[in-house]
């Protein structure tokens, strides 16, 4: 998947990312996936995407955040845009996939290799530009769960295409080992036990119309 001292970017789609491993049963441990990833090559940078609600006295996606932005991730955030939709329910859209393009195509020139944790296909066209400019793109994400959560279009565009499954025991936290919970400042290396309220959500449900296997950005969260 990677050539040894080839120049490495991760591009992380959080809420996807989550949603993935979530479908499979275990935890994303992002120190060991740091670790994993320095090991194969030059990492040099790990992005980390999410929207976080700022109205709310708790934001509990914070202590995620700040655990990454203290040891060693890119973080890269926005805040929601709640509106009301035509049936009076109250929404709240959080879309990165502009931020994380535009850093993709700015790196580009200086990596060999991107790695995007995704199965978006709204996706494809970016990975076909970053290949345009010689850099080999791996998309990570899964086809084993029941529909896929990677985008067809998405997984045939990349070069390498791998199932998040088979990096489950590198990258995936043992549950024997999660910290208890207690009081801990932002720089301590130990990473946030809990799962960010803004995360919890079922995988995302296919549109009408929608190919099989094809996940939707769903980027808006309902509110009854």
């Amino acid at each position: 998947m990677t050539v040894p001292g080839e120049k490495i970017a991760l591009f992380i789609d959080g809420a996807n990312l989550y949603a993935t491993a979530k479908s499979l049963g275990f935890d994303i441990d992002y120190k060991k996936l740091l670790r994993e990833f320095q090991s194969r090559g030059y990492l040099l940078r790990a992005f980390y995407y999410t929207a976080v609600i700022e109205d709310q006295e708790y934001s509990s996606i914070r202590p995620l955040i700040d655990w990454l932005d203290y040891n060693g991730y890119s973080v890269v955030t926005k805040a929601t845009k709640e509106f009301v939709d035509q049936t009076g329910r109250r929404k709240v859209k959080g879309n990165m996939d502009i931020e994380l393009a535009v850093d993709a195509m700015e790196i580009a020139h200086t990596i060999d290799h991107m790695v995007l944790f995704s199965g978006d296909g709204d996706f494809r066209s970016l990975v076909e530009a970053v290949q345009r400019k010689g850099v080999r793109v791996t998309v990570i994400s899964t086809v084993t769960t029941q529909p896929p959560m990677v985008a067809d279009e998405l997984r045939r565009q990349a070069d390498v295409f791998t199932d998040i499954i088979t990096l489950q025991g590198k990258i995936g936290r043992d549950p024997s080992e999660r910290p208890a919970r207690e009081a801990r400042g932002p720089r301590d290396e130990r990473e946030p036990s809990h799962t960010p309220q803004f995360l919890q959500r079922p995988a995302t449900p296919q549109r009408a119309g929608a190919g099989a296997g094809t996940p939707i950005d769903d980027d808006e969260e309902s509110f009854e």
